[in-house]
């Protein structure tokens, strides 16, 4: 079992491991595409992501560079490396806080065998 965190804002905004987990790519790769392909999504969908993103802050959470000799690229912003290390330590505080109660949980699952077996 993992617990998974999700932050609804007032509105439609939200912010979830799937927005984490492409920033965590543009940091690896450098690049909003890549980021994209690491997780088998459109270049569209990964950038449509990014901007929610930077419009959910007051500071931007991605910077992009358009191709040039260089390619263009994408970078997490101060802020941006900052809301990932956030995020990421409130999955790893949430999960302590609860691992009592998600061993319980776990321990008191019937098993798919045992499930498997009755029927």
């Amino acid at each position: 079992m993992k617990p998974i965190l999700r932050i609804s804002f007032s509105g439609q905004d939200r912010l979830g491991r799937g927005k984490m987990e492409l920033l965590e790519h543009i940091q690896e790769t450098g690049s909003i595409s890549a980021a994209g392909r690491a997780m088998d999504m459109s270049y569209r969908r990964a950038w449509l992501l990014i901007s929610e993103l930077n419009h959910m802050f007051r500071e931007p959470v991605v910077e992009s560079q358009r191709g040039g000799q260089k390619g263009g690229g994408a970078a997490l912003t101060p802020f941006g490396e900052e809301l990932l290390r956030r995020f990421r330590g409130m999955e790893m505080t949430l999960r302590a806080a609860i691992a009592d109660d998600l061993n319980w949980l776990e321990a008191n699952r019937s098993s798919a065998d045992a499930s498997a077996k009755k029927s």
